[in-house]
């Protein structure tokens, strides 16, 4: 077996493969500067390193695929050939996904592939098309979000490593649902991350929230890029993933003209082409720029969609009436905010943004920006775990106010994804929680949450303890809620609503341009059209009747019983109620 590494700041390199050592030499091709190989006889397992230089340490691959004793430990040689899926991929293109949002580690108290795997029924019931997964990258100790991941080519040994993942990718084929695959370029954790030692990994020349910058445009960027785009597309044809959600693009620090995201794109396109299938990537960026998303022969960097947090946050701020931190940009008028998303995919598209003290974002070109470039959510990861109690939208909102919440994202323009639990309007919070073996890092993130919340008014005893055992265990979702009557209800009305999105082809038309809404501020209702199809949500707590002309629609389903319009088209909505008609 060949073993070959990118080392090009030493100049000896050994490999350490089950305690024999083996001396490396460089690589001949001039191309690969800084490549060392040698040939060792290898198995399924084996566990094996680097030295570099004189040093004693052996240090884990950085394109290793497995890390069986955490992420100090050494590497562990996969075979590949047992984990090839027998189930071909289903063809499911993004313009008409369901997607659904979910972390290994809390899906299920066992926080397994193979226990997610076992509740994939679940997920074909309620009728989502793919699986999002948030990072499943090594990360030191067994819990945590994942974002903190030091190894982007291998698999978390406790949620069951590369052989777990290849399980559970097979089961959701095999279920129907395609599979996303969260992933973090920029930037590894702070504990367990050996790549400085390797090389130029990273630079100087940018600094994040992270510290110093992935290296994608300085002196040796060009084998750091070739190193992330070789991870993406691993797990693209190693393990038959379907698509990629890529972590905060905005922090990706390159200055190059030819960016590290167009190459990814076009690397990702080739690949979907040479194997005849869609595959996909789909961003997270608070930039609010559609030449994220706009191909690259139009001059865009080509990823084929991005999260929207303009409507998240405008829906939000309708929904709960809060106005702090970013969502002060959308109180106002959280409607009027609402319906501008809804036609013209961002709120922000060159306005005033008053949380950053400048204007911000650029206008969306409606006739060439379908709307499934974009993502609609009404609940994430993020926008749960980032608050202090990491409480979400069902500890504060009545179920009503739940159901509309749900018909907004569900029969809107964008592609809808939501987050695991909110279908049943999930009882358990999702808090932050890590799970830090170096004691210094540990405290460090401890106070510093209680810090950030201390800004905001939260005593440090009120904030969860991200290090505490409980604070995972009080995040994972209680899979007895959904047979309650209380939560089967809501569960019942997402079901509805996913069957009515499948069954009715103007709720995937990606035409923004026709899309119309109405709305009443002070009344807090809200309707829009989608060809024939008519959405009517009243957040108020009183019945409103809403004019909706002489057009022969009928309802189609309703949160709380209503009747059909009279030949006047003039409908009566309860209040907290939410309304689909159709001809």
């Amino acid at each position: 077996m060949q073993f070959e590494v990118w080392a090009p700041l030493t100049g000896r390199v050994a490999l350490r493969l089950n305690d024999t050592d083996y001396e490396m030499t460089r690589d001949p091709d001039p191309g690969r500067p800084g490549w060392w190989t040698v040939e060792a006889p290898a198995a399924d397992g084996d566990r094996y390193g680097f030295r570099l230089g004189d040093g004693t340490a052996v240090r884990p691959d950085p394109r290793g695929r497995r890390l069986p004793d955490g992420t100090d430990g050494l590497s562990a040689v996969v075979d590949f050939g047992p984990l090839t899926p027998r189930t071909a991929p289903p063809r499911l293109p993004l313009q008409d996904a369901v997607l659904y949002e979910l972390h290994i580690g809390t899906f299920t108290p066992e926080g397994t592939f193979d226990a997610a795997a076992a509740r994939l029924g679940h997920l074909t019931s309620l009728g989502v098309t793919h699986v999002e997964l948030m990072p499943v990258c090594p990360f030191p100790g067994r819990h945590g979000w994942g974002y903190d991941g030091v190894a982007p080519w291998a698999v978390h040994e406790p949620y069951g490593g590369p052989a777990g993942l290849a399980r559970f990718v097979e089961a959701a084929h095999a279920a129907g649902l395609g599979v996303v695959l969260d992933v973090v370029h920029n930037h590894l954790g702070p504990s367990g991350n050996h790549l400085p030692a390797f090389g130029p990994y990273f630079t100087d020349t940018h600094h994040t929230p992270w510290g110093a910058a992935v290296n994608l445009d300085a002196p040796g960027s060009d084998e750091v890029r070739a190193y992330l785009i070789g991870s993406a597309l691993a797990w693209l044809r190693d393990y038959r993933v379907d698509g990629l959600r890529l972590d905060a693009v905005h922090a990706l620090a390159d200055g190059r003209a030819l960016t590290f995201l167009e190459e990814l794109s076009a690397a990702v396109d080739a690949l979907a082409a040479e194997s005849a299938r869609p595959l996909f990537l789909i961003a997270e960026s608070d930039q609010c720029d559609p030449r994220l998303t706009t191909p690259r022969a139009a001059g865009g960097l080509g990823l084929h969609a991005q999260w929207n947090d303009d409507f998240h946050h405008a829906l939000h701020t309708a929904l709960t009436g809060e106005s702090q931190g970013y969502y002060a940009d959308f109180a106002a008028a959280p409607l009027a905010a609402v319906a501008k998303t809804l036609t013209r995919g961002f709120f922000h598209d060159g306005t005033w943004s008053s949380f950053r003290g400048r204007t911000h974002g650029r206008p969306v070109d409606r006739r060439r920006t379908p709307a499934h470039r974009f993502l609609g959510y009404t609940q994430t990861h993020d926008q749960v775990g980032n608050r202090a109690l990491g409480d979400r939208l069902s500890a504060s909102l009545s179920p009503g106010l739940l159901a509309c919440a749900a018909t907004l994202a569900l029969t809107g323009p964008f592609v809808p994804m939501l987050f695991m639990g909110e279908e049943w309007g999930a009882g358990t919070p999702w808090q932050y929680f890590t799970d830090h073996r170096d004691p210094e890092l540990a405290e460090a993130v401890r106070s510093g949450r209680r810090r950030e919340f201390a800004a905001h008014g939260w005593k440090a005893e009120e904030v969860p303890d991200p290090q505490d055992p409980a604070t995972r265990d009080r995040s994972c979702l209680d899979w007895a809620e959904p047979e309650r009557e209380s939560h089967a209800w809501l569960l019942e009305w997402y079901r509805t609503l996913i069957r009515l999105r499948r069954a009715q082809p103007d709720l995937r038309d990606p035409d923004l341009a026709a899309v119309r809404v109405a709305f009443d501020e002070e009344r807090r209702w809200l309707t829009f059209r989608r060809g024939d199809v008519r959405v009517v949500v009243n957040l108020g707590t009183e019945s409103v009747t809403v004019a909706l002309g002489r057009n022969g629609v009928r309802v189609l389903a309703s949160w709380e019983p209503v009747e059909h319009p009279g030949p006047d088209g003039r409908l009566h909505v309860p209040g907290e109620s939410a309304v689909v008609l159709g001809p």
